[in-house]
């Protein structure tokens, strides 16, 4: 089984990136989880849309997810909601419009998120539900939040806790993701 974890962060050392690079090694045994990032993808913007077409990163990453048995998005929390990176790259992939749906429809898709707040990204996960219905997702119903990420995960490890909770979180989207094939 393949599940890409597309972290909502450009930053290299963020907790949310941290997190889906926790994920790939936490992943059940029989399933490859790839953490992958937006870097590349530009503001979305239909004149270069329609001078340039589709950025070459926005390309790859749709590759990744129609070829992914799985998505996770893990998402920051800014200001109370998930940050205009991953809006923006979920805006790219569905462009042109018929590709929505090969993307994301019926897609099954597990929210995540990390920060060092005390509500584990609850607001921007919510506030991302509106998003994911528009495009269709099969969502998993369970949330992983993580919160106070600033005592859990650092760049070179993660405490057994949040390990267990990722494994635990991870083998219920693996089920779930099984259920549906």
């Amino acid at each position: 089984m393949k599940i890409v974890a597309v972290s909502g962060s450009l930053r290299s050392e963020s907790f949310n990136t941290r997190l889906a690079r926790l994920m790939s090694e936490q992943a059940p045994p029989g399933t490859e989880l790839r953490p992958l990032t937006l870097h590349g993808i530009p503001l979305y913007d239909g004149d270069l849309e329609e001078r340039e077409g589709i950025p070459e990163a926005v390309r790859t990453l749709r590759g990744e997810i129609k070829a992914a048995d799985g998505l996770v998005l893990i998402t920051p929390e800014y200001n109370a909601g998930m940050p205009g990176v991953l809006k923006n790259a979920l805006d790219w992939l569905t462009r042109p419009g018929e590709e929505m749906k090969p993307t994301f429809g019926g897609r099954k898709t597990a929210l995540a998120g990390a920060t060092p707040g005390a509500w584990g990204t609850a607001l921007a996960q919510s506030g991302a539900l509106i998003n994911l219905r528009q495009l269709g997702v099969h969502l998993y119903p369970g949330y992983l939040r993580v919160s106070k990420a600033h005592e859990s995960l650092q760049a070179d490890w993660a405490d057994d806790r949040l390990k267990e909770q990722v494994s635990k979180w991870l083998a219920g989207f693996v089920e779930f993701i099984e259920e549906g094939s």
